[in-house]
């Protein structure tokens, strides 16, 4: 074998400029394939990673538009049909249940914040007042507003880090008083820095009692949604049962064809997640795959042509004793060293474009983690070695079976 590689290479030296080329084909290729397969893998643990702020042991209920499927917003793009059977009623009467040891409703807005001179434009969040309890939310200065807070329709308001930067810069907010539409909102609270979440940044949002932002500013009684955190996460399959049958008799629902909400925890929204993060980066990856193939049939071509040019001396070498199973290795290490060479300047340059995507989402805000896991390395350039076998044996083969007289012949 070493003598197969000692060939190989002698013999890749002298066609520097194709080899490096088809190398270089290879490379994309593999750099592409694992820079997909780490991207995925990133998005993978960027999204379970948001999922799991709210903890295992979480049950939503969502709006939807009837027959559509849709949760969520509540409210159909396509129609511009909005749901507003969900009404506080309703999350007074889910809050009632017994498996269940904290909750909160939630609607959203946008709303201009202004204090003195300075204004910005934020996404609303109307949290209910246990929203902490059932989800991540950490505060660095003051507090969180509370059940009494919210029941008695007061104007509080938690800010985003960078609202508060903005509107206050390094003076104290917390105790100050921030306009909306006009009406003062007395600030409670500034939530820690937590960067974006899917490109939404999440430090330019803030936080108002559901029920204050429900009477004070939009003049509604329904709500979006409702979280609910399970007293025993054993028992969430029953609390989904017992929400969707709630619901239907309050909704007078037959039909569940019909259901204008949908519940699901936080455990199928994981699987959900990582079924179609696992589907997006295997399409990537046979995407990639593509280039790989066009890198294979440059091997092919490449392996061809020397069969050609080295035809006298494949039959000096058979007159003196080769076998045809050592021209075969031959030039089937020659397409091997070429496919390997190039899957390990593709794992370099695929390090190096995962890094730089890295750092341009993370200037960004966006907690995208850096992953390059050595199972797609190293199933890479196999899968590299492999492409080199598979469409080097037609001109090895070629070559092998080159008849040593006619081959002399050709000098």
């Amino acid at each position: 074998m070493s003598n197969y590689f000692q060939i190989a290479f002698e013999s890749l030296k002298k066609q520097k400029g194709r080899a490096v080329l088809t190398m270089i084909a290879v490379a994309i290729g593999i750099a592409s394939l694992i820079v997909m397969l780490a991207s995925g893998d990133s998005l993978k643990q960027l999204i379970l990673g948001e999922i799991d702020m709210y903890g295992s042991d979480v049950v939503n209920v969502e709006v939807r538009v009837p027959g559509r499927g849709t949760a969520g917003s509540g409210t159909d793009m396509a129609t511009g049909i909005s749901v507003t059977t969900f009404k506080n009623s309703d999350v007074e009467a889910i809050s009632k249940m017994k498996n269940i040891s904290a909750y909160y409703a939630y609607i959203t807005s946008q709303e201009v914040i202004k204090y003195q001179g300075e204004n910005m434009t934020c996404i609303v969040f109307g949290y209910g007042a246990q929203a902490p309890l059932v989800e991540k939310i950490n505060i660095a200065e003051g507090r969180f507003y509370t059940t009494d807070e919210e029941d008695s329709l007061s104007s509080v308001i938690v800010l985003g880090s960078k609202v508060k930067e903005n509107l206050f810069g390094d003076n104290e907010a917390v105790g100050q008083n921030v306009y909306v539409r006009g009406k003062p909102f007395r600030v409670v609270g500034v939530l820690e820095k937590r960067g974006q979440v899917f490109f939404f940044d999440m430090d330019s949002i803030v936080y108002l009692p559901v029920k204050t932002i429900q009477k004070k500013l939009l003049g509604t009684d329904y709500v979006l949604g409702v979280s609910v955190k399970a007293r025993d996460p054993n028992k969430l399959d029953q609390i989904k049962e017992e929400l969707v049958a709630l619901m239907r008799e309050r909704h007078d629902i037959d039909d569940p064809g019909r259901d204008d909400f949908e519940v699901m925890t936080m455990v199928e929204a994981k699987e959900m997640t990582e079924v179609i993060t696992n589907s997006i980066t295997l399409l990537l990856a046979a995407l990639a795959a593509i280039s790989l193939v066009v890198g294979g049939v440059g091997i092919t071509n490449i392996m061809y042509v020397s069969v050609v040019e080295r035809t006298f001396e494949i039959g000096v070498r058979r007159s003196i004793g080769a076998k045809k199973k050592d021209i075969l290795f031959q030039f089937l290490t020659e397409a091997v060293l070429l496919t390997f060479s190039g899957g390990v300047l593709g794992v370099v340059m695929a390090i190096g474009l995962t890094s730089l995507i890295y750092a341009v989402a993370n200037s960004y805000g966006l907690s995208w983690p850096f992953s390059i896991s050595l199972g797609a390395v190293f199933y890479s350039i196999l899968f590299s070695i492999a492409v080199g076998l598979f469409f080097g044996v037609y001109p090895a083969q070629k070559a092998a079976n080159i008849n040593p007289i006619e081959a002399l012949r050709k000098d």
